[in-house]
């Protein structure tokens, strides 16, 4: 986005009113523009919603994955397995859902990601479950 006043709220409203929820969202600056990444519950809408107005948008694979449960460590341990299997982490954010810590990340090696996911089972999240 233009790092310019009014910019944020532009696109807070576009979302809005197209029915579009924000479960997350995070914004970073540089001297020239502001990135701008959310979790949505209608990512592929929204996307297409952005660019039809010109707004400088892509889509990024990430992994969100549920915590067990919210205990002191629980992030380390998933970020244990992810680690030590090679993938390395481009960013990442968490957040509560029901209740439940959720861990947000991009990896380097999203085929990688996947598979230690699925390996050890843990609790991950679709689009899906982001509707309400």
């Amino acid at each position: 986005m233009e790092n310019k006043s009014g910019a944020l709220l532009s696109v807070l409203k576009l979302l809005r009113d197209n029915g579009i929820s924000i479960v997350i969202s995070n914004i970073s600056d540089t001297a020239d523009f502001g990135i701008y990444r959310i979790i949505c519950s209608e990512t592929e809408k929204a996307f297409k919603i952005l660019r039809d107005k010109n707004i400088n948008v892509t889509l990024s694979d990430v992994h969100a994955v549920r915590l067990k449960d919210n205990k002191v460590g629980a992030a380390a341990d998933v970020m244990t397995l992810i680690t030590e299997a090679g993938v390395g982490i481009k960013y990442m954010y968490s957040f509560l859902l029901d209740g439940k810590g959720v861990l947000t990340f991009r990896a380097d090696n999203a085929e990688k990601a996947n598979e230690v996911i699925m390996l050890n089972k843990l609790d991950f999240l679709t689009e899906a479950d982001l509707k309400h």
